[in-house]
């Protein structure tokens, strides 16, 4: 019997009745197969060099990137996943996919290798499942709530006993980390929130100062960035009806994309001013200009330009940020040249 040729393999792969991917290390499409461009539209070179996770739909690339990744990462496999991608028409196909990373003696990720099958459902079968998929986002949400408060209470016990600089550090880096996951969690839940048609839930009160909300977000974000200058200005004169919590976490989320983007050897400045019946607040930065192709996509959930590698996230940081300026019954711009990027957010005062 002859044995099979180089050639074969090809044409197996190519032609094989399911889709195949090879992802790089980041995420990044190696190779695809002639089924799986067949089956979504795209041909090889849009897919080649781009995240995997920008072919799945929203709910999807959450699912992908909060649940399936780091499981990958942690075990080296992923059975039996549902995922659905979108098509270079827009449209989305199901697919049941497994997934397998190849490794080097050290446990190092090389690549990974991802197998999918077309799944025949109808469209009322695969908005259930896409409504079901958001859920248990939310839910997961919650339950990494339990943990984390237990993670940063056992951080402030161990932290009255601590007596060295270094057991001080690892506590700090320790607390720092914890808010960070807590922000990626409520982002993650308002977006799953968002998806399911509750949109961004507000408390508004005029009853009580936002300053002293918006000391501690800054506060906050000083500790768990140090070594970067954060410049704060308030002049708040008159009661402010919002949601003082909501109004923290959309500060939390520009300042923290300030950190991420701008340039390192300038101050993040934020301003919060009423006047002429408005409350006013900006965050700005230094640094390179956002690209005018970005510009369009910004407050896009899932949208993430060049970041640094420490501050890497879900991209919904300034999408979140928007929601919760139009549920204030307010506006988000931002202005980007070469001295400075300003977001600017602007909301009548009741």
């Amino acid at each position: 019997m002859d044995r099979p040729r180089i050639d074969d393999f090809e044409d197996m792969f190519d032609n094989a009745p399911c889709g195949y991917v090879t992802l790089l290390p980041n995420g990044r499409i190696a190779r695809v197969n002639r089924t799986l461009v067949g089956w979504t539209g795209h041909t090889q070179d849009q897919m080649n060099g781009k995240p995997f996770s920008g072919f799945l739909n929203m709910a999807g690339r959450i699912y992908y990137e909060t649940h399936i990744a780091p499981l990958l990462r942690m075990q080296g496999f992923f059975d039996g996943f549902a995922i659905d991608m979108v098509t270079a028409a827009g449209e989305h196909i199901q697919m049941i996919a497994s997934a397998t990373d190849g490794r080097d003696a050290g446990g190092k990720t090389l690549f990974t290798r991802i197998a999918l099958i077309m799944a025949a459902m109808g469209l009322a079968r695969e908005r259930e499942n896409s409504e079901l998929r958001e859920q248990f986002i939310a839910v997961l949400g919650h339950d990494l709530r339990n943990p984390l408060a237990s993670i940063s209470a056992g951080a402030r016990i161990l932290g009255r006993d601590a007596t060295t600089e270094k057991q001080h550090q690892i506590l700090a880096m320790l607390e720092t980390t914890v808010m960070r996951m807590a922000g990626l969690i409520d982002n993650v839940l308002d977006f799953a929130r968002g998806r399911l048609g509750g949109g961004i839930v507000l408390e508004r009160s005029a009853g009580k100062p936002l300053e002293p909300m918006l000391h501690q977000v800054i506060d906050e974000l000083r500790l768990s960035s140090p070594g970067r200058q954060i410049e704060a200005e308030y002049a708040i004169d008159a009661p402010v009806n919002c949601d003082r919590i909501r109004i923290g976490q959309l500060v939390s989320n520009l300042v923290g994309n300030a950190l991420s983007h701008g340039a390192t050897n300038e101050p993040v400045r934020v301003r919060a001013v009423t006047e002429d019946g408005l409350f006013k607040l900006s965050v700005a930065n230094g640094g390179e200009p956002i690209p005018e192709a970005a510009m369009e996509k910004l407050f896009e959930p899932f949208f993430r330009g060049e970041v640094r590698a420490s501050r890497q996230g879900l991209g919904l940081g300034l999408h979140i940020a928007s929601q919760i300026a139009k549920a204030h019954e307010g506006s988000l711009t931002v202005t980007s040249t070469a001295e400075e990027t300003r977001f600017t957010f602007v909301m009548p005062l009741r």
